[in-house]
């Protein structure tokens, strides 16, 4: 029997993931060979007409049949680059996601050149928004709560020697009171569940191998949104910042229940979705 060569096993992965409706099957097929092989892009297109080994020819075929059974790319590859990090994901944490770097890009924004600041980081999950922001931002202190144990697990494996003293986890349900001896934070960060209860048997089938505490955010989706800025927004210094990720459709309602003393602004991400909620506390007055 020929080997078939690299060029060859994308093609019929590809034609594999395309047939079990996967809409990324080319770019999907491409990265579980560069994962299998431990190539680089420019290796693999240099190397595309050599024959592959049969037992990683069968292995490749293994990640395929995986993948078109609807297991999420990211858990099989078992990490994913998010801004400028690479983070370990898998079953049991909420995969990063593109949206939720330009999230992080305003927040990094926000702290340039603010020396000593403090971050809480909300629902952490894999740590990638709070560990992100340690690492572009030098003079801050990052606090990551999360109560799930399994996203505490990469979380954890996330952080990086070069900021292990600025990055500190915290297992907190968020509907519980702070820890008492924290620093009142500068910059509040998070992107929490905030899927309707009702919607999550309709999600795609990837989707829904994500975590279910990760996603689902009460029977309309704002659950968290209410603790959030009923209590946690309270802690923030004068002059702090918040930064919220949202569904498409909730940052007008989650702009409502801030409380007052807060201005605010809804941003956009790349595709036009309102998807975001900044709100600054104004500075008291005298």
């Amino acid at each position: 029997m020929i080997a078939p060569t690299s060029a060859a096993l994308i093609a019929e992965g590809a034609e594999i993931l395309k047939n079990a409706g996967n809409e990324d099957a080319d770019f999907d097929a491409r990265q579980l060979l560069l994962h299998l092989t431990g190539r680089s892009p420019a290796e693999l297109l240099l190397q595309k007409d050599e024959p592959l080994p049969e037992p990683a020819a069968r292995g490749y075929r293994d990640l395929i049949a995986r993948r078109a059974a609807g297991e999420p790319l990211q858990y099989i590859i078992g990490r994913w680059q998010f801004y400028k990090s690479e983070f370990f994901v898998g079953p049991g944490v909420l995969i990063p996601r593109p949206e939720t770097e330009e999230l992080t890009d305003r927040c990094v924004r926000y702290l340039h050149d603010r020396e000593g600041a403090a971050v809480y980081d909300l629902c952490a999950g894999s740590g990638c928004i709070g560990i992100s922001i340690a690492l572009a931002c030098p003079g801050t202190d990052v606090y990551l709560f999360e109560l799930s144990d399994a996203a505490l697990g990469y979380l954890k494996k996330n952080i990086p020697a070069a900021v292990a003293d600025r990055v500190h986890t915290i297992r907190l349900d968020i509907f519980a009171p702070c820890p008492p001896g924290l620093p009142a934070p500068d910059l509040i960060v998070s992107n929490p569940p905030y899927i309707p209860r009702g919607e999550l048997a309709g999600l795609q089938q990837e989707v829904q191998k994500e975590p279910a505490m990760a996603l689902d955010g009460g029977a309309d989706g704002l659950d968290f949104y209410r603790r959030i800025t009923a209590y946690w927004l309270e802690l923030l210094n004068e002059n702090g910042f918040a930064a919220l990720e949202c569904g498409e459709a909730q940052a007008k309602e989650i702009a409502a229940m801030l409380p007052a003393g807060f201005a605010h602004e809804i941003g956009s991400d790349s595709f036009g979705a309102e998807r975001f909620v900044f709100a600054h506390r104004k500075p008291t007055a005298g």
